[in-house]
């Protein structure tokens, strides 16, 4: 028989899939893939409820309802003094993974180069070589997690069309500064670039921070695309509403290739988010601030028992290194983990698109209920106490 795609057939399945499986057959607490172990709220949902009652259920604009890209100009504008086109700069998506996909489609012809960050979403490797593009990789290393600013200039070249930028950032949990961006955007503008930005946790910053999407700064206007994710925002990640913001010239080869992918999004998901955007200021800082104290309550646990928690500046994830237990082996301690302790996680090598990345990293997901946080400390406590006496 003739072969299939290299790229897919060569690639393993998600680490996510392949660690939420292994948490099942385990019946382990899953800390590893990132999704709320609660609804969002019942006021968003109650209006999808309604609209699918309501209807209408047919196909609705490829570019999305008008009530949900008015509502995403209005965020962008409310957060981040944006002056969005709603109607010439605003797509709907289904989740922003195809929004990702879409834009690398769009953008990236055989030969381009992509700049990518590491450790990074699994799905950028394949999407630029999917699309005839080379990665160029810039590496950064817990636990300071330091932007390399010789390194970030050495990726760009002539052949440079793209960076693609996670900010904040999975899973190093990482919210670039301004002087980081800055240097970003310098180098965007002088190699006549674009950047992809991929901004699902925008709302999902700690400490008194702010994001700043690179949008923002000189130069980016036209050459920025912008990917905010509903399922991040609203806790509601199994909806898959992505949206994309884009400078007209941008957004029209972006929205071809939507068009050729999924096309359209379930319009009743479509209202009830463009009602949550609406939202008072309250709900966004009680997000951030219920999940900043999960932050804390899980890396409290974690070093009690003596794991090396790394500093968390943003997302839903919380590194820590394993080192400090005596292990270096960061796939065997979570396949082990999951197994014996019954709590998951996923390990932070694979995370990284090329060989020598640190081994010794594994990643938490922190944002499930107060007790289920408790019951994961305590499984990993006995399961670390056992495994000392075992070796004593």
């Amino acid at each position: 028989m003739k072969s299939t795609n290299p790229l897919f057939t060569g690639i393993p399945t998600t680490i996510f899939e392949v660690m939420s499986r292994l948490a099942d057959e385990h019946q382990a607490i899953n800390l590893g893939q990132g999704f709320p172990d609660v609804d969002g709220p019942d006021d968003i949902r109650r209006v999808a409820a309604e609209a699918t009652e309501k209807g209408p259920n047919q196909y609705p604009s490829m570019m999305g309802l008008p009530d949900l890209r008015k509502a995403v100009a209005a965020a962008d504008r409310r957060f981040y003094s944006l002056d969005i086109d709603w109607q010439s700069e605003v797509l709907v998506t289904s989740g922003a993974t195809e929004a990702i996909g879409d834009c690398v489609t769009a953008l990236v012809e055989e030969g381009d180069e992509v700049v990518l960050i590491e450790p990074l979403y699994d799905c950028y490797v394949p999407m630029v070589r999917q699309a005839g593009g080379a990665p160029r990789l810039v590496r950064l290393t817990p636990p300071d997690w330091r932007l390399d600013r010789k390194a970030l200039a050495a990726a760009f070249g002539p052949r440079t069309k793209a960076i693609l930028l996670n900010d904040p950032m999975n899973p190093a949990a990482k919210v670039f500064d301004d002087n980081e961006l800055a240097a970003i955007a310098e180098l965007v503008v002088r190699h006549d670039a674009y950047a992809i930005c991929d901004e699902v946790y925008e709302h999902l910053v700690f400490d008194g921070r702010r994001h700043r999407p690179l949008m923002t700064l000189p130069g980016m206007r036209d050459r920025a695309i912008r990917i905010g994710s509903a399922g991040k925002t609203f806790s509601l990640t199994g909806w898959k509403i992505g949206y994309v913001t884009a400078a007209p010239h941008l957004l029209q080869p972006i929205a071809k290739a939507h068009q050729f992918n999924t096309f359209t999004t379930a319009p009743n998901l479509q209202k009830a988010i463009a009602f949550g955007l609406g939202k008072g200021d309250e709900y966004f800082a009680a997000l951030a601030n219920d999940q900043q104290a999960k932050r804390d309550r899980l890396a409290a646990g974690l070093t009690r028992l003596g794991f090396g928690v790394v500093p968390c500046a943003g997302t839903y994830f919380i590194a820590a290194d394993i080192a400090a237990l005596g292990y270096a082996d960061d796939v065997a301690f979570c396949r082990a983990m999951t197994i014996e302790a019954g709590v998951a996680a996923v390990p932070m090598s694979v995370f990284y698109g090329a060989p020598g990345g640190p081994t010794n990293f594994i990643r938490f997901c922190f944002c499930k209920r107060d007790e289920v946080i408790d019951a994961a400390i305590e499984r990993l406590g006995n399961w670390l106490k056992r495994n000392q006496r075992a070796t004593a």
